[in-house]
């Protein structure tokens, strides 16, 4: 069986790093399942992730071991473009994302980078605003959004590259009650339409959205035991 995420026995860490922040971990995700992915400050979560979405080896260096595949294939073999075109990351911080003059020309950078045309570009705009209910906001600039509707127009810039695979990195920590609610509807949606999630949460209503939630403990994943949520934090 071919899954979109799968990683064997990974080991990883940083240049100039005597610890080894993942030690032999291992994940399957189905096609449409969404897994929760909790742990410790300084566990190796973002770390995790970012091996699935290839700044690690491409952007940060370091030493690893194992092996993840996207779609049955070897990372290592895929340039940082085919992987943009598979796997979408969503940052804890908007503001990292977030660089581009109005909100239309935010969500274009992606599709304009792949050339893709202008008139599907457009409709890509359209689509991905609707969904994410900021469609009022097209020609808004980013930085006069709230810190919640900078998250709505990450997670909507991302869609407009239409990956199946999404990867949510904590982005609901820095939003408030309303944000919050708005998003986790958001991510609902796309729960049911099929994507590929894995989320990296601490807070136990935005884990109920996931069909399975594992800890990284160690440097390894295990499955999630109702008692080990007390006493995590976030990253």
């Amino acid at each position: 069986m071919i899954y979109p995420i799968e990683i064997n026995n990974l080991h990883y860490k940083y240049e100039k790093d005597a610890r080894e922040i993942l030690n032999g971990a291992n994940l399957k995700v189905a096609k449409g399942e969404t897994v929760a992915i909790v742990g410790l400050s300084g566990s190796g979560k973002s770390t995790l992730i970012y091996n699935i979405c290839g700044i690690i080896p491409h952007i940060y260096r370091g030493e690893a071991k194992g092996q993840v595949k996207i779609w049955g294939k070897d990372i290592l073999d895929m340039k940082l473009s085919e992987i943009s075109t598979k796997v979408g990351i969503v940052f804890q911080d908007p503001d990292t994302q977030l660089f581009s003059p109005t909100v239309e020309d935010e969500i274009a950078f992606g599709p304009e980078n792949l050339c893709i045309a202008r008139e599907q570009i457009g409709l890509r705009i359209k689509k991905v605003l609707e969904t994410v209910n900021m469609e009022e906001y097209r020609l808004e600039n980013p930085g006069n959004l709230s810190g919640g509707q900078k998250q709505l127009i990450a997670i909507a810039s991302v869609l407009a590259m239409e990956t199946e695979i999404l990867l949510f990195d904590e982005i609901l920590s820095q939003v408030d009650k309303e944000g919050r609610i708005k998003i986790r509807e958001v991510i609902k949606g796309l729960k049911e339409e099929g994507k590929t999630i894995i989320l990296i949460e601490h807070d136990l209503n935005n884990l109920q959205i996931a069909d399975r939630v594992l800890q990284l403990k160690d440097g390894k994943l295990e499955e999630f035991k109702a008692g080990d949520i007390i006493g995590l934090h976030r990253t």
